[in-house]
């Protein structure tokens, strides 16, 4: 299992990839409950490169707040690669930053779904480039219990961002 110390040094590796691209960045996370934020603000100066993160468990919040489509919602479910590619778009959009990460995920023991077993997680990166902007999804199926699917759903997320194009 991913441990805090293997966690931290992700996260400064974020830190310095942002610094160095001249980027902030934001987060929007479901199954992972801010984890993600937590670990890049356990960062000291994190605040030069990262702008805040939205925790949007329920459906209710995910539209709420980061104006995901409640049609989209019914039509893929929130844990889908449709769900995700909004998170990430309207985090970028409503932060005003360059970097957005989202997450939805089932890190379980409950939730399970017809092809989505525990452990099945989407991630969505969108980048700003100029006036372009560009939005990717990708879906893994981690292993082991909830503090398990969540610690590799956060580290998986941080080496997105650092396999960004800079």
């Amino acid at each position: 299992m991913t441990s805090d110390t293997d966690l931290l040094a992700l996260a400064c590796d974020v830190g310095h990839f942002l610094l160095r691209t001249d980027r902030r960045m934001v987060s929007a996370e479901s199954c992972t409950g801010g984890f993600i934020a937590k670990a890049l603000t356990d960062i000291p100066g994190s605040s030069q490169w990262f702008e805040c993160g939205y925790v949007t468990y329920s459906n209710a919040a995910k539209t709420r707040d980061l104006g995901v489509l409640p049609r989209t919602l019914v039509e893929h479910g929130a844990v889908s690669e449709a769900v995700v590619r909004e998170m990430a778009a309207a985090a970028l959009r409503v932060a005003g930053v360059d970097v957005a990460i989202a997450v939805t995920g089932i890190a379980g023991p409950d939730g399970a779904a017809p092809g989505k077993p525990v452990g099945t997680v989407w991630f969505g990166t969108c980048v700003r480039r100029a006036a372009q902007v560009e939005v990717a999804a990708r879906r893994e199926q981690f292993a082991g219990d909830r503090d398990a699917v969540r610690r590799s759903s956060v580290e998986y997320a941080l080496k997105l961002i650092l396999n960004l194009k800079p």
